[in-house]
């Protein structure tokens, strides 16, 4: 079991790592590869560089790019600094990325090369905005990262940071159209490794080869990569998942442990090659994000033998942490069930009332530990209805996170997802508001009222379904509706399908009776999530 004593703040990662295996492999990305010793080294001088840039301590500075081995240079570089990195959803459109640069206030952005047209036709809409730093260099103004960081100092400059103080800021889709920024400390990073690794899945051995694939602006992407690094093991990192990629860097470094979302592990189910690859080395298989189709998982475990699959549920507000369902609960019943508690983590399912409910009954399910999220970055509203503060008989606080899904324990303490007490849709790992999706629905010309819902997808696991009243007198297609979304929202948020209505189900208080909608679609389901 490694051990995290050594460090108190995510900025002594690399310096820890540097110490004690400079010459060892740290990651590898497209055929190159970084030493610990030069990850120490590119960090300093990524925070050297930040500072000159003007980043005081807590400045959020901006990425927007495709994994790779420079997303973590950056962000170590600016743990370092002191400076907060947001990662920006690289799938979102020019309107979403305007928004989430300005609530953040970022001044610096790190912009890889498919992104570039993007940021450039937004940038004057983001007054903030006073750096941007071509990842991928070759750009004809901006400085290209590499040339920029090699002029730095590789001093490290050891500021002063504290456990409370935000390292990262990841966005959430909001309720309201907008996404929320999740304030992650490094005392919850802190308290994140020390709880993955005592839930057994974070317990990764020096120079043991992990994948790191899913997207560095999600917390499940960012935390492999993290949880890799600070244990010394050795990232390889993709750029996009691919299954014939994935099956391939599986054989080439002999990979033992990834994380993948249930789309990922089916595509891999169906691949061809999954039935001539080596793939005797995965050791570990992590899955979540959203629930997995029992079919998918039964076929993956007959294809990976000896692999041990873990389900981990859990919430970017909460780094990710909450439950974990062990290789050898993955049986019967159970596999329908996330698992149990991480250590050091309370988990209560509570009714309307914030009373317990017996085991069996369903109700909102709510954390409490170390991980929990700071807030929501300039938010205090939406922190506070998130976040309850409950006094204990004993004398303390607890903060309690409501994290808007329905569940039940059963007899054994084994957790289940029920449905969603929010109206959240997740498709391959994605969460997505329907209010994001209305918004943008409506505000298309022919649009009387819309309905967003999400329906089963053997694929994503939900698929977005629009339900579409038009104005007296106008006409639009299934197609137009879809073809204007892509205009105003991400790909994944727009609509798969589009029904067309007389009118929208309502309650007395107008509010959209989104379950009479989705009840159709789902009547022959157990669960009403996918």
């Amino acid at each position: 079991m490694y051990d995290f004593n050594g460090l108190s703040v995510l900025a002594d990662i690399p310096r820890q790592q540097a110490k004690k295996r400079g010459n060892s492999t740290a990651m590898h990305y497209q055929g190159r590869e970084t030493t610990y010793a030069a990850l120490d080294t590119h960090t300093s001088q990524v925070a050297n560089g930040l500072i000159a840039l003007g980043a005081k301590p807590h400045a959020r500075v901006g990425y927007m790019g495709m994994n790779s081995d420079i997303f973590f240079e950056v962000l170590l570089g600016s743990f370092k600094a002191n400076a907060v990195l947001v990662g920006i959803n690289w799938r979102l459109a020019g309107p979403e990325v305007v928004y989430i640069l300005n609530d953040a206030g970022c001044e610096i952005v790190f912009v890889g090369a498919e992104f570039v047209p993007l940021i450039e036709s937004i940038r004057k809409e983001c007054p903030q905005l006073k750096h941007c730093i071509a990842v991928d260099d070759g750009h004809t103004s901006w400085p290209g990262y590499t040339e920029w960081r090699d002029k730095q100092s590789p001093k490290d400059p050891h500021l002063k940071i504290k456990g409370d103080d935000d390292a990262i800021q990841l966005y959430t889709s909001g309720t309201t159209g907008h996404p929320k920024g999740v304030q992650l400390t490094n005392a919850n990073y802190m308290a994140f490794f020390k709880a993955a690794q005592d839930a057994k899945w974070g317990d990764f051995a020096a120079g043991d080869a992990n994948l790191v694939a899913m997207p560095n602006y999600h917390v499940a992407g960012t935390n492999m990569g993290l949880t890799t690094l600070a244990q010394g093991s050795f990232g390889i990192v993709m750029k996009q998942v691919t299954p014939n990629e994935v099956l391939s860097l599986v054989e080439q470094f002999k990979i033992r442990s990834m994380f993948l979302v249930p789309a990922v592990i089916l595509m891999l189910t169906q691949s061809p090659k999954v039935k001539t690859a080596d793939i005797s080395s995965v050791k570990q298989m992590f899955y979540g994000a959203s629930p997995i189709a029992e079919d998918t998982l039964k076929t993956a475990q007959a294809i990976f033998k000896g692999c041990g699959f873990t389900q981990l549920y859990g919430l970017t507000e909460t780094v990710g942490a909450g439950t974990a369902l062990q290789p050898e609960d993955h049986v019967g019943e159970r596999l329908r069930s996330c698992g149990k508690p991480y250590p050091g983590l309370e988990i209560k399912v509570v009714d309307g009332n914030d009373k317990e409910v017996k085991t069996g009954d369903v109700g909102e399910i709510v954390i409490a530990g170390p991980t929990v999220m700071k807030g929501y970055w300039n938010k205090p509203d939406a922190t506070a209805k998130a976040i309850k503060v409950k006094r204990s008989f004993f004398g303390g606080e607890k903060r309690w996170f409501y994290t808007g899904d329905a569940g039940y324990f059963d007899k054994d303490g084994f957790l289940y997802i029920y449905d969603r007490v929010k109206d959240m849709i997740v498709s391959g790992g994605e969460n997505i508001y329907p209010a994001e999706v209305e918004n943008a629905i409506m505000a298309h010309p022919a649009v009387a009222d819309c309905a967003v819902i999400g329906v089963p997808d053997e694929k994503w696991g939900e698929a977005v379904k629009a339900i579409v009243v038009l104005k007296q007198g106008e006409s639009a297609t299934a197609e137009d509706i879809i073809a204007f979304c892509r205009t105003q929202i991400a790909g994944y948020k727009v609509p798969k399908s589009v029904d067309f209505v007389d009118s929208i189900p309502r309650n007395a208080s107008g509010k959209v009776l989104r379950r009479e909608l989705r009840e159709p679609f789902w009547k022959d389901k157990a669960r009403r999530v996918n």
